[in-house]
């Protein structure tokens, strides 16, 4: 056989074994490599942020802190930046620098370590959206394939524009947008030199080169930054004298932007049944609430000052280690939006909602529903009822149940009116009575209230543990005309194209007649001008509520509205003890309330309670409960309904 016969079968044997294997490698290392079709709908993820009514921003949701924008409005510094401190030749290759990949092999393998990466952008891109950070050969083979992919299909301005929103910066910070407004506090299109450079030297050690926390390492690399582009002459020497001299200004956002948390964290339960938390952490969705943020603070400053008087109070009554906790809550009448919210004093410390999770007695913030059902009844505020000791039988072999005024005094036959306004028990009791607890139960459930209530005279004092959230919604019914509205946290959804998503609308039922709500609310507007609630006088406007107070001072309460807001204050302590001696609904929970009550009726226009025509308004003497046909001395105007 032909000896070159014979050399050139084993130079094809080889060729075509080592092609084999070349082939084999190849489809080995591609055969699961992505479809980068997909990026021509690839929209990364982004921040999904909430804003009260006035357009305040409360809360960001993210699973990557990114703010996707286009790259005309990236400063042409920080491109620049980007580039040649990221891939010096990155308009000049096809996606992998062979130069660059044999500078790093050789200093890999004189380290036999990885120490040098020669990854260009792009190829910096394909593994940031399609593969994991190993650090492996068959990861290089596929990062470079995807590279060769992605170049062919798209320009380098779309490959840029794509890393520069993708690229992490530390901080939480995923792209260009994020970054300037998490170091800078302003969009990337107002950096200056200096920023941008800084912003470029992140990508190679984030944490690292963090100014947040490092600032000279910081600084340090932003001055080589600078150095790259003023020795490639990509900025002048004055501008890069400049931009060495400026002062590391961090004025930025750190960390997630949470006001109101309470509500945000109850808002976050409504969106997870809306949208899901997936698309709430990644789709940039714009949420728009009922929240004011003006009412918000305002019941935060009063809370944070009135327990901070309660506590000195409780410590003077030798309480040790006062730590009494507050919650408020506010609706607005008309649409039940949710206009405040504060389920304790510290969210961190305690993200328990005592305003919409805890229940606690209401004491005598639950009589209106009883006074309520009276009228309904047809019973007139002026009608006398019997204020004295009194006793029920609770069975054979049972003590016999006798309930107290909290006063401990007693002033014979008073008017619903005076009752009602002074709180007392016992008149409440023999209402509750008269009319049949299981009915009055049914009033207070058909206003809202959904806890399981008792089924005995003890509820007449408010002994049936309910929600502050509760309460509200069935006060909220007495101004708006006795129509119940749920409440409701978010008007609209939009998605991050502007596109409304999901709309919210009010929840409305008629819970009882308009006349017997403002015959009601009459009566509980007697109890800040005649009774336990006269602190709210201050105000100077209309308003009507009522106080509570449980047992041995464990729970205060006061409830109650204007003719636009309703809103209830609960205080306590979480472990049921006492707060002290004469904390009562009126002085440890109404000045919080009308605090909130007062900037309320900020920027609103003055208003009246309703008065229907099917109502009369006549002086009465709340003693005796006569009817004169002028005022009289002593005598205060009141409604009646018109039989």
């Amino acid at each position: 056989m032909n000896r070159r016969f014979v050399l050139t079968v084993i130079a094809v044997l080889v060729i075509g074994t080592a092609a084999g294997l070349m082939a084999g490698l190849f489809f080995g290392t591609t055969r699961d490599l992505p479809q980068i079709e997909a990026l021509k709908s690839f929209k990364p993820s982004s921040v999904s942020r909430v804003y009260s009514e006035d357009g305040a921003l409360l809360a960001e949701f993210y699973a990557e802190k990114r703010d996707p924008v286009p790259l005309a409005i990236v400063p042409t510094h920080l491109q620049n930046a980007i580039i040649n401190t990221e891939d010096r030749n990155f308009y000049d290759h096809n996606g992998v620098d062979l130069k660059g990949i044999a500078r790093a092999i050789v200093k890999d393998i004189l380290a036999r370590n990885f120490v040098e990466g020669a990854s260009t952008i792009t190829q910096q891109l394909a593994k940031t959206l399609f593969l994991t950070r190993e650090k492996s050969i068959d990861r290089k083979l596929k990062e470079a394939i995807l590279a060769f992919q992605l170049e062919r299909r798209y320009t380098k301005k779309e490959i840029l524009e794509l890393y520069l929103n993708q690229i992490y910066f530390g901080s939480g910070a995923y792209g260009v947008e994020s970054a300037a407004n998490i170091y800078f506090g302003k969009g990337v299109s107002e950096l200056t030199l200096a920023e941008c450079a800084l912003l470029a030297g992140l990508p190679k050690s984030p944490s690292r080169y963090s100014p947040l926390v490092s600032p000279e390492k910081a600084i340090r690399r932003r001055n080589l930054v600078l150095k790259l582009l003023h020795d490639r002459h990509r900025i002048t020497t004055p501008a890069y004298k400049a931009a060495l001299a400026e002062p590391l200004a961090l004025t930025g956002k750190r960390g997630r932007v949470h006001q109101a948390p309470y509500f945000v964290d109850y808002l976050k339960g409504e969106l997870a049944g809306i949208v899901g938390l997936d698309r709430l952490y990644q789709d940039g969705l714009t949420i728009r609430t009922t929240l004011n943020l003006s009412l918000q603070k305002a019941g935060e400053a009063s809370m944070a000052k009135n327990m901070a008087r309660l506590e000195a109070r409780m410590k003077r009554h030798r309480i040790k280690n006062p730590a009494p906790q507050c919650a408020f809550f506010a609706v607005d009448v008309n649409t039940g939006g949710i206009l405040a919210m504060a389920g304790g004093r510290n969210f961190k410390k305690s993200p328990f909602n005592r305003a919409t999770q805890a229940k606690r007695q209401p004491g005598s913030s639950f009589k209106p529903f009883i006074y309520g059902l009276a009228v309904e009844q047809g019973i007139d505020q002026n009608r006398l009822i019997l204020d004295s000791p009194v006793s029920f039988s609770m069975g054979r072999g049972k003590k016999p149940w006798q309930p107290k005024n909290f006063s401990r005094k007693y002033s014979g036959e008073v008017t619903l009116r005076k009752a009602l306004a002074l709180s007392k028990n016992i008149p409440a009791v023999r209402l509750a009575d008269s009319l049949g607890v299981a009915n009055v139960a049914a009033f207070a459930r058909r206003l809202g209230i959904t806890s399981q209530l008792s089924n005995n005279l003890s509820l007449a004092l408010g002994t049936s543990e309910t929600t502050l959230m509760e309460l509200t919604r069935a006060y909220a019914v007495f101004p708006n005309q006795g129509v119940k509205s749920d409440p409701m946290a978010i008007t609209r959804i939009e998605n991050r194209d502007g596109r409304v998503i999901w709309e919210g609308r009010p929840s409305h039922a008629v819970a009882l007649s308009r006349e017997d709500a403002a015959v009601i609310t009459d009566m509980l507007a007697a109890v800040v001008t005649e009774g336990t609630g006269k602190g709210a006088l201050r105000v100077g406007k209309p308003l009507a509520g009522k106080t509570g107070t449980t047992d041995n001072y464990r729970d205060a309460l006061f409830l109650g509205f204007s003719p636009y807001v309703a809103a209830g204050v609960w205080v306590g302590n979480d472990n049921y003890t006492p707060l002290g001696r004469v904390e009562t609904g009126a002085r440890a929970a109404l000045p919080i309330w009308t605090d909130l009550m007062d900037t309320a009726w900020e920027n609103r226009p003055t208003a009246r309670f309703d008065h229907p025509d099917g109502v009369t308004l006549r002086h009465m003497d709340p003693d005796t409960g006569r009817i004169a046909s002028e005022p009289a001395k002593g005598s205060v105007p009141a409604l009646f309904k018109t039989h």
